[in-house]
């Protein structure tokens, strides 16, 4: 399963000249889709090409504790990761699979100590000893709250699962990291490297300053403890900033785990991190453009030795078109290898100690990191930065000017802004457009799967599990022997999830949508004395809903729409992610709306929009009309539009201000129509 071992030119030469070559990090691919068992197939067929560690995506409604047949799972099951609903899923998936041998790396959050328990079931199923599982459970909620949507509980029980998590497993899998205070979706959502320095570092003092006051972990026990916490960042195609900001981090890290918690021992200060490079920057115009991003953004996480990753996960060339095919991943993957094995990298010591130029960023943004942090310490810390609103307003403010610069062209995106002129690719065709789908049968027969799993299980054995799981949760007691228990009896996933909403809550994180404060460089001006003009002709304010139909919690787009409506005068309701689509009708319904926008980027689009066209036609709504965004595939597109919606936008369309144009124009058509 692994090739470290294999000999090399490389290898012999470095020896040659009597340096010793580095091992190369883990080389993993984040996958998983449609169901466990193709899931599995595809798991080995990627350790079979050399990948050393496994990187598991979940669907949606796994990562926010539902099972298939729940109502919000409608169109989500097997769509942007592979569905676990109980024990026989996690044992399909790592089928054949020794997870006491394998590395694996699980991105869950809410849902974290549920996914775990599984995984553990599993092991023990196979004979595994506990104390010898290795990987990594990302349960880094606070993100959640900012960037990427998976939460469910309030911030407070929430904390309090994570740190469950690290004390368990603190004792049951000494190897086992924990968290992955996750920076990487920050960037995502717009971050500068200066915020992602200091919000991932100001979550890491949150968590670990619970698990502290906890006293779960004795003091002379602490200082390993900290040293299991890991990180998982992002790395953008300004590559000389972004090798700096890795410097900047393991600095900052060692200085925080010094001085705040007394860590003498320097092994339990180091830096460990994961990486994923930038999707954010990836363009549906000239895909192939981005195999060479994808390259220079890894060579920011491994040039530098002393901040060098220790696990590498590569997006593919084709994600802003949709979900990547096997060989799509195996293309980034070679692309690790050739850097690890054809070149003489791992052969050096560190390149850049004792560069001034270097030396000069990293101490810049180390001192703008410590001043961000001393902010967010002065609100109380990361939690209390969360529900005030700050780091998300920050991080809105920060993806605006992002998409500013693109549209301005001050930004310069090669094939998106400049040298748009382009030779058809090859690479886009074939079946499917060069993408995988998830056909829509997967669904129906994992819901079919989950009653057949519910009919042969104990009942009573279930029930039993579920009270001891919610005593548990109500009375502070550590939630993971209870899960591991109700694992192994057969609970379900969103029976999981049900238990524990029902002592904690849900939960509603702050939009961080704000006010206006650009004009674009007077084009929104036209644009606005268009919305007024309309506005006229309707006899009030044009109003437009935004929405976030299902369980896609990548709400960054969504965001910006709403911000630049309000921008160019429109009315706009926007309530944030995880809506029904009976409740986005409702709202328009309601609130009396003059369009409806849909963002969904998990590939659900063509469920969940043909629901809301029905319940629109239901309703009497069929005179509003209805817009799409997200990665929607040509023939989807076609699809949509036969349903009756009036546009669709696609990374593709990255003026802003001409949507908005767009809207009002089709706003204006129908007011005429309906006249």
């Amino acid at each position: 399963m692994s090739e470290t071992k294999q000999g090399n030119p490389s290898t012999a030469q470095a020896k040659a000249a009597g340096r010793e070559r580095d091992r190369p990090w883990i080389f993993r691919t984040y996958a998983g889709h449609s169901t466990a068992a193709e899931s599995n197939r595809l798991y080995r067929s990627n350790l079979a090409k050399g990948q050393t560690g496994l990187s598991v995506a979940f669907d949606l409604p796994t990562q926010t504790g539902y099972d298939p047949d729940h109502a919000l799972s409608r169109g989500e099951v097997g769509k942007v990761g592979v569905p676990v609903s109980h024990l026989g899923d996690m044992r399909a998936l790592f089928s054949e699979i020794p997870l006491e041998k394998m590395n694996t790396s699980m991105t869950i959050n809410a849902t974290a100590p549920w996914l775990l328990a599984l995984y553990v079931a599993a092991a023990d199923e196979q004979g595994a000893d506990r104390k010898l599982l290795s990987g990594t459970t990302q349960n880094d909620i606070i993100k959640e709250y900012l960037s990427r949507g998976t939460y469910v509980f309030p911030p407070a029980p929430s904390m309090r699962l994570t740190t469950d998590v690290i004390s368990w497993t603190y004792r049951e899998m000494p190897k086992w990291n924990p968290m992955n205070v996750c920076s990487y979706h920050l960037q995502e959502a717009g971050a500068t490297p200066v915020q992602e320095l200091s919000f991932a570092l100001a979550t890491a003092i949150a968590i670990l300053d619970r698990v502290k006051a906890s006293g779960a972990i004795s003091e002379a026990d602490f200082p390993e403890a900290v040293g299991r916490i890991s990180f998982f960042v992002n790395a953008g195609m300004r590559f000389v900033t972004e090798m700096c900001k890795m410097r900047a981090f393991a600095e900052l890290w060692d200085e925080i785990c010094l001085e705040r918690y007394g860590v003498t021992d320097v092994r339990f200060r180091r830096f460990r991190y994961g990486v994923q490079v930038n999707s954010l920057g990836l363009t549906e115009q000239q895909p192939e453009n981005n195999v060479y991003r994808i390259l220079l953004e890894m060579l920011a996480v491994v040039l530098s030795k002393n901040a060098r990753a220790r696990a590498v996960q590569l997006p593919a060339w084709n994600e802003a078109l949709g979900l990547p095919r096997p060989f799509d991943q195996q293309w980034s993957l070679r692309m690790q290898q050739i850097v690890a094995y054809e070149t003489d990298l791992l052969e050096y010591g560190d390149i850049f100690d004792g560069s001034r130029e270097i030396g000069r960023k990293v101490d810049a943004l180390k001192e703008e990191a410590r001043a961000e942090l001393a902010r967010i310490e002065a609100m109380g810390g990361a939690v209390a930065a969360v529900e005030s609103s700050y780091m998300k307003q920050k991080l809105v403010e920060s993806n605006a000017l992002r998409l500013a610069g693109i549209e301005s062209g001050e930004q310069v995106v090669v094939g998106v802004n400049r040298w748009t002129e382009s030779e058809p690719s090859p690479l886009g065709a074939g079946e499917n457009g060069a993408i995988l789908t998830v056909p829509e049968h997967v669904e129906a027969e994992c819901v079919e799967a989950l009653k057949a799993w519910r009919e042969q299980r104990d009942d009573a054995a279930v029930a039993q599990a579920l009270a001891e799981l919610r005593s548990a949760a109500a009375e502070g007691r550590n939630i993971m022997e209870p899960s591991v228990v109700a694992a192994k009896a057969g609970v379900t996933t969103g029976e999981w999830g049900a238990c524990l909403r029902e002592v904690f809550g849900e939960y509603r994180a702050p939009t961080g949508v704000g006010k206006a404060a650009r004009d674009d460089a007077g084009q929104l001006a036209q644009v606005r004395q268009a919305v007024d003009g309309v506005s006229a002709k309707l006899g009030r304010r044009l109003k437009f809903l935004v929405g976030k139909p299902g369980l896609d919690g990548h709400s960054n787009g969504a965001e910006q729409i709403a911000v630049r409506a309000r921008d160019s005068g429109m009315e706009v309701v926007y309530e944030g992610i995880r809506l029904t689509p009976a409740q986005i009708v409702n709202a328009a319904l309601e609130e009396g709306v003059h369009v409806v926008g849909l963002s969904i980027l998990s590939g659900s689009h063509l469920a969940l929009v043909r629901d809301v066209m029905e319940r629109m036609r239901a309703a009497d709504l069929d005179d509003v009309p209805v817009v799409v965004g997200g990665i929607i595939p040509p023939e989807d597109e076609r699809a949509l539009r036969a349903m009756g919606v009036a546009a669709v936008y696609t990374p593709k369309d990255f003026q802003l201000t001409d949507i908005m144009a767009d809207v009002v124009r089709i706003v204006e058509a129908g007011a005429l129509k309906a006249a």
